[in-house]
């Protein structure tokens, strides 16, 4: 990776250069957020974790120029087409996938970096720099190779973020035994699991060998039927490994389902995308062993005591997103001799922050995630 430097390392050489020949005007960076309404608390942790990554850079000639969207479209249109007029060119924000549908309307030099994690049906000017489904499915994919799963069955939520779990299922060339896509309703979760997995039929399977035994001059009858009835189901499953596209109780909902259909996490590996280390799941040892890729663990705990420090308050993961974002477009600026084109977007680079390393590529950028394991209660690294 001949770009690859750390963020860091980078922020104490630009301040050593800091009065080198580049010119000395003011590169004017938009910041759209809500900073009112019902998400203000979230537009104004972003907009610390920005003015906290400026800091650490340490150069006056970035100017982050902050404008309220109230989350919503049309008004996140108004305040980047001001925001164009005033001259700039690369923009911060929006947070939300919604607030970018009208952003098509503006200029093509306009560059937008959002903090959505869909990459579906986006505009060439908007960035996606969440934790999006293709890093998550490429560091699944590893994983699989690591842990010798070769049989890996999917369970998605027929919702809203299905069309960006196909996706990275198809941009990352995951390989897949088999996929199934679920209604999320609580009430509905166990009996398809049980329909997906034949429960019944190897529940009968074990209810027939006990009847089979019962009536049989098997030697050790009785020893027989002891081992049997200590079992729930017999018969074999055709996958090695379950990847559970979902979250917080959902997760928990068809996980414990599984484990009811008697393929707990001691038979098949249980996989799930980025959980941002919800601390609910460590008091979930019943799920447990369960795996996920997600950001750089230290460094989130760093950032967030950093953060905590600075503002008294605590972070969310967008704005943990924010930092890195801030130091992605001065790091691509600084390649470019602060020249600001939106080519400096499209062009093959990677990038060391506090989420760990980050390549962008043609407008997308793609998390290169570690991955983690939750076992006897506790977080450990496992890539």
């Amino acid at each position: 990776m001949k770009y690859l430097i750390k963020f860091y390392t980078f922020v104490i050489f630009s301040v050593i250069f800091s009065f080198n020949s580049y010119a000395l005007e003011k590169i004017k960076i938009g910041l759209v957020i809500p900073l009112s309404g019902q998400n203000k608390e979230l537009g104004e942790s972003v907009l610390k974790s920005v003015r906290l990554a400026i800091n650490d850079i340490n150069d006056d000639r970035i100017q982050i120029i902050p404008r309220d969207n109230r989350d919503d479209p049309d008004q996140t249109l108004e305040v980047s087409r001001n925001l164009y007029d005033e001259g700039v060119k690369i923009i911060i924000g929006p947070i939300f996938k919604k607030n970018t549908i009208k952003l098509n309307q503006l200029n093509n030099d306009l560059t937008f970096l959002s903090f959505t994690n869909k990459i579906s049906n986006s505009e060439k000017n908007i960035i996606s720099a969440g934790v999006n489904s293709i890093s998550q499915f490429n560091a699944i994919k590893k994983f699989q190779v690591l842990n010798k799963n070769e049989r890996s069955f999917l369970f998605a939520p027929n919702t809203d973020i299905l069309e960006e779990i196909k996706t990275g299922v198809k941009l990352s060339k995951i390989k897949l035994k088999d996929k199934f896509f679920y209604d999320p309703d609580p009430t509905l979760i166990t009996k398809q699991i049980e329909d997906v997995t034949r429960y019944r039929v190897r529940k009968q399977n074990l209810a027939d060998e006990i009847k089979r035994i019962e009536n049989s001059n098997e030697i050790n009858k009785e020893k027989k039927l002891a081992q049997l009835e200590k079992l729930d189901t017999i018969g074999g499953i055709n996958f090695d490994s379950v990847i559970i596209a979902d979250f917080e109780e959902d997760l928990k909902s068809v996980a414990t389902s599984l484990i009811y259909t008697d393929i707990p996490p001691t038979r098949v590996t249980y996989i799930t995308l980025n959980q941002w280390f919800d601390k609910s799941l460590i008091n979930e040892s019943m799920i447990q062993p369960i795996y996920f890729p997600s950001v750089n663990y230290e460094n989130y705990k760093i950032y967030l005591n950093k953060y905590n420090k600075n503002f008294q308050n605590n972070s969310n993961q967008i704005a943990f997103l924010s930092y890195d974002v801030t130091g992605l477009i001065y790091y691509l600026l600084f390649q470019n001799n602060f020249d600001v084109d939106k080519e400096i977007f499209y062009k093959k680079n990677s990038f060391k922050g506090k989420t760990g390393v980050f390549e962008i590529d043609k407008n997308i950028i793609t998390h290169q995630l570690n991955f983690y394991v939750i076992e006897n209660q506790k977080i450990k690294k496992i890539f």
